[in-house]
């Protein structure tokens, strides 16, 4: 989402990888990295050799759900150790335990990031940053 949001609030600024990887407070590698996910995700779109990344549909259409699924794929957010011992009462059961546990908080977490959009996020920071101003 940093990234989108840096794309958005800066859109008339500096949108190199080496820009917005100071943001991130990273390197311009990882931000070429990540952009280009976010650009198979058809949620951005970029030009070669030009520092112009535009979002590839209204912030109020990309949510962090999308984010998510883009940059983390099929990575759950919770993930069940499967070196137990399974001749432990524990060991033996914690892993179908918490299996269902975790699909019901991946579950919920999806639902509150489909909820969440962009544009909620960028409204947010924008906010938060009058308020710094006013202090």
């Amino acid at each position: 989402m940093h990234i989108l949001a840096y794309v958005v609030i800066y859109h008339d600024a500096d949108l190199s990888s080496a820009a917005i990887a100071a943001s991130i407070e990273s390197n311009p590698a990882l931000v070429r990295r990540l952009m280009g996910l976010l650009r198979r995700a058809e949620l951005l779109t970029t030009q070669q050799g030009s520092a112009t990344p535009q979002l590839a549909r209204a912030a109020d259409r990309i949510s962090l759900l999308d984010v998510y699924h883009a940059v983390e794929a099929d990575t759950p957010l919770l993930h069940v150790d499967d070196k137990t011992n399974p001749a432990c009462v524990v060991g033996g059961n914690i892993q179908a335990t918490l299996r269902a546990a975790y699909v019901a908080v991946q579950d919920a977490a999806e639902q509150q990031m489909a909820a969440i959009t962009l544009a909620d996020l960028i409204t947010d920071i924008l906010q938060r940053e009058q308020q710094k101003n006013r202090a």
